[in-house]
C-alpha cells in the first residue's frame, strides 16, 4: 500500500451505492443521496487501488491516523492515501486546506480527524464546517451503540444520530452591528430540511429501524425550528406505508431523556447545532468519543470521520489516544468502496480486541497505549 503525503510547506506563501455500518455484529446501510444516473460519485481507482484523501487533523489526529495506516497495511487494503497535514491551529494553512479540498474533489472519498477551530474573534473560520459547506456534504451520521467489553452506565443503547451539516447556527452569518451588539443568523430552509429528513427516513427503511425522532425548539423559535418540524412531519407522511413511527421532541427534553432512558431512541434527525450536542451526549452514554464511528455524506462526496468530533489536544503526543473511532469510520469507508471483505476483517479484529480485553486504552478502562492497541488489532487480523 502506498502513501502520498503532502505536508505543510516551509514557506506557506509559496504554496445508488451504499456504505455499511462498521459494527461487526450488525450491518447498517447508509443511503447515498445521489441519483442512480449520476456517475460522478464513483471514487477514483487506479491499478486496482482506490485513492482516498486523508487529513489526520489536530490533537490526536496524527497518532490515530498512523494507527489507521498500520492496520490498513497489515490487512493489505487496496487503498492509497493522499495525506494532507492541514492544521486548524494557524490560518497559514489555508492554501494547504484548499489543496486538500481539490484532492477530495478528485477522489470523491476521504477520511479525516478533527481540525482545531480557534475561539478568538480574530481566529479563522472552521475548516471542518467550510469543507462540508463548500462540497455540500450535508448529512452527518453518528452511530452510538454499546460495544461489548466496554463498561458504561447504561446498556442497550443503539442510536443513529443524523444532523443537517450545512445550515442552522453554523451558517456563519454573523456581524457586529455596533460595539457590544452582535447579530447571528440561523438559517433553516425547507429544501435542505426535506433532504435531511428523507435521508433519515431512508436510513430507517434500509436498516429496519422502527422510529424517527425529530429534535427541535419550535416552541420558542416558531419560524425557524417551526419550519424544520413541519417539514419533517410532511416527509414522515410519505413513509407511513413503511410502518415507521415518527415523533418529535424539544431539544432540552431530549437531553434529559438521553441520559435517563436512551433506549427509547432509534433514529434521530435534527438541525446542525443540536446534532453536535446530542452526538456528544450519545458518545458519553457508550464510553467516550473514541468509540463513535461516523461519516458525512453528500450527493457527490463522502468524508468519513469519528462521529464525536473531539480534537484531543490534551492527549497530544502522549500515545494514549483511542483509535477505535477512526478505525470504525474507516470500516464504513471500506464498505462504501465495496471492499466488504477487508471491512469485515478489520471490524472483527477491533471488536474482538476490545471484547476479549486483549488491549484497551485508558478511556476503555485499560492501560494500553495507542501503539499497543494498534498492534493487538493487527495481530487479530
Amino acid at each position: 500500500m502506498l502513501f502520498k503525503v503532502i505536508t505543510r510547506p516551509t514557506n506557506v506563501a509559496a504554496v445508488k451505492k451504499v456504505a455499511v455500518r462498521s459494527f461487526a455484529s450488525q450491518s447498517t446501510t447508509i443511503p447515498t443521496p445521489a441519483p442512480a444516473e449520476q456517475k460522478t460519485i464513483n471514487p477514483k481507482k487506479y491499478g486496482g487501488k482506490y485513492t482516498v484523501t486523508l487529513i489526520p487533523g489536530d490533537g490526536v489526529g496524527q497518532e490515530t491516523a498512523a494507527s489507521l495506516k498500520d492496520v490498513f497495511k497489515a490487512a493489505n487494503v487496496p487503498v492509497e492515501f493522499e495525506q494532507y497535514d492541514v492544521s486548524g491551529l494557524t490560518s497559514e494553512d489555508e492554501a494547504l486546506f484548499q489543496e486538500s479540498l481539490a484532492s477530495l474533489r478528485r477522489n470523491k472519498v476521504g477520511i479525516k480527524g478533527t481540525l482545531f477551530t480557534p475561539t478568538s474573534r480574530l481566529g479563522h473560520k472552521s475548516f471542518n464546517v467550510t469543507m462540508r459547506k463548500d462540497l455540500d456534504i450535508y448529512a452527518s451520521l453518528s452511530l452510538c451503540k454499546n460495544i461489548p467489553g466496554v463498561q458504561s452506565r447504561l446498556s442497550n443503547v443503539d442510536i443513529a444520530i443524523i444532523r443537517e451539516n450545512t445550515e442552522g447556527e453554523y451558517s456563519g452569518l454573523e456581524h457586529q452591528s455596533v460595539p457590544g451588539v452582535v447579530e447571528s443568523l440561523k438559517i433553516i430552509t425547507r429544501a435542505k430540511t426535506e433532504r435531511i429528513a428523507r435521508f433519515a427516513f431512508d436510513f430507517a427503511v434500509k436498516n429496519n429501524r422502527k422510529k424517527v425522532t425529530a429534535v427541535h425548539k419550535a416552541n420558542i423559535m416558531k419560524l425557524a425550528d417551526g419550519l424544520f418540524l413541519r417539514t419533517c412531519r410532511d416527509v414522515a407522511k410519505e413513509y407511513e406505508h413503511h410502518g415507521i413511527q415518527f415523533n418529535d421532541m424539544i431539544v432540552d427534553n431530549t437531553a434529559m431523556q438521553l441520559v435517563s432512558r436512551p433506549q427509547q431512541f432509534d433514529v434521530m434527525v435534527m438541525p446542525n447545532l443540536y446534532g453536535n450536542i446530542v452526538s456528544n451526549v450519545g458518545a458519553g452514554l457508550i464510553g467516550g468519543p473514541g468509540l463513535v464511528g461516523g461519516c458525512n455524506i453528500g450527493r457527490e462526496y463522502a468524508m468519513f470521520e469519528p462521529g464525536c468530533r473531539h480534537v484531543g489536544m490534551d492527549l497530544l503526543n502522549k500515545n494514549a489516544a483511542n483509535p477505535t473511532a477512526l478505525l470504525l469510520s474507516s470500516v464504513m469507508m471500506l464498505r462504501h468502496l465495496n471492499l466488504d471483505e477487508y471491512a469485515s476483517r478489520i471490524s472483527n479484529a477491533v471488536y474482538e480486541t476490545i471484547e476479549t480485553g486483549t488491549a484497551r486504552t485508558v478511556d476503555m478502562g485499560g492501560k494500553d497505549t495507542t501503539r499497543e492497541f494498534t498492534a493487538a488489532v493487527m495481530a487479530k487480523l
